[in-house]
């Protein structure tokens, strides 16, 4: 069985108190789990959310409903997002949104903005050279050796027989957008709220923003790759949007300047930390919206993809027809203007 533990992040020892934080990286179990459930966001309520400032979705072509989970097929012809919280739904949607907008990203933080006008996605899929390094057990065993050496806490890494090593990976999970766990009783807003006609057909959903500066650590294996990664912090938290949403980048920082990577589905998220060593300005993890626009159009199911693939020809007969309609407008007026044309 995968090796993958959700712990939550304590505030960084200080000197002398290093011994405590393995104490206090304890497991959080479904029955202490800290969610929408037991402290509701309040900015969810019955009435129509508030302060939103909704635009045709101009970034990237695909992506999935804030509200209802489901997959957006198209542009800013099928989406809209709030310029401001980034909330993302279908049109159809609109009406149905409860949770009030949580104001511009960094807004009353000037670290956050800070960090945003620092950041710089590099684009590049292919890893640093560094990372691309290919240890034999022995140096795998000396690298573990001189990474626990380094660290001034409890969480080490730990070699096993069979040439595989445990570890401690932390995630900051910088989410602009909100997410989305099963609709619970103790939830009011959308128990008590009305229900009618163009309510029936919407998944039972409550949506909250994480509270900045949310970051976990992650007790997993040396094969552990980005995608399970993911999946974890989404199962553990009982979060039902689409793993797609989201994607696992590494950070660092050179010459005051903030570089992201966003890793492959199939990269290996504590081996790069081994690589890198514990310093958090050489490689960090972070969680983020998946806003590449790319899709893996193998994790949909036939139907699914027979659907897909409905809208693309209707949508492009659709282009197609007011294409023509619009040439045809054209010529008519150029031909009009020809037929009044008398030479002089």
């Amino acid at each position: 069985m995968e090796l993958i533990e959700l712990r939550e992040l304590q505030p960084e020892p200080r000197p002398g108190r290093g011994r405590l934080e393995r104490t206090n990286a304890l497991r959080i179990s479904p029955a202490r789990r800290p969610g929408p459930g037991a402290h509701p966001d309040p900015r969810l309520t019955a009435a129509p959310g508030a302060g939103h400032r909704f635009e045709p979705r101009r970034r990237g072509l695909h992506t999935w409903c804030d509200l209802c989970g489901d997959f957006v097929w198209g542009g800013g012809r099928k989406s809209l997002q709030c310029r401001h919280c980034s909330f993302t739904c279908h049109y159809r949607c609109r009406a149905l949104v409860r949770l009030d907008c949580s104001g511009p990203p960094g807004a009353g933080d000037e670290d956050d903005g800070n960090e945003q006008a620092l950041e710089k996605d590099t684009n590049v899929d292919e890893p640093s050279e560094w990372e691309k390094a290919e240890l034999d057990q022995a140096q795998v065993e000396q690298r573990i050796k001189e990474y626990n050496s380094q660290i001034n806490s409890n969480l080490f890494m730990s070699l096993n027989k069979d040439g595989s090593y445990t570890g401690f990976i932390k995630v900051q999970l910088k989410l602009v957008r909100p997410v989305s766990v099963p609709a619970t009783k103790r939830v009011p807003s959308l128990q008590t709220g009305r229900s009618g006609p163009h309510t029936q057909g919407v998944k039972r959903r409550t949506s909250f923003y994480l509270p900045k500066g949310t970051v976990k650590h992650l007790h997993i294996l040396s094969h552990t790759r980005a995608s399970e990664v993911i999946d974890a912090l989404l199962r553990k938290f009982t979060v039902v949007d689409n793993p797609r949403k989201f994607a696992l980048f590494e950070r660092s920082e050179k010459d005051e300047q903030v570089y992201l990577r966003k890793l492959a589905d199939e990269e290996q998220p504590l081996r790069l930390r081994l690589l890198a060593g514990p310093s958090e300005k050489v490689l960090s993890f972070v969680l983020k919206e998946n806003e590449t626009g790319e899709v893996n159009w193998d994790a949909f199911t036939l139907p699914e993809l027979h659907n897909f693939l409905r809208i693309l020809q209707r949508e492009e007969e659709e282009h197609v027809r007011r294409l023509r309609h619009r040439y045809a407008r054209c010529r008519q007026k150029m031909q009009e203007a020809l037929a009044a044309y008398t030479p002089g």
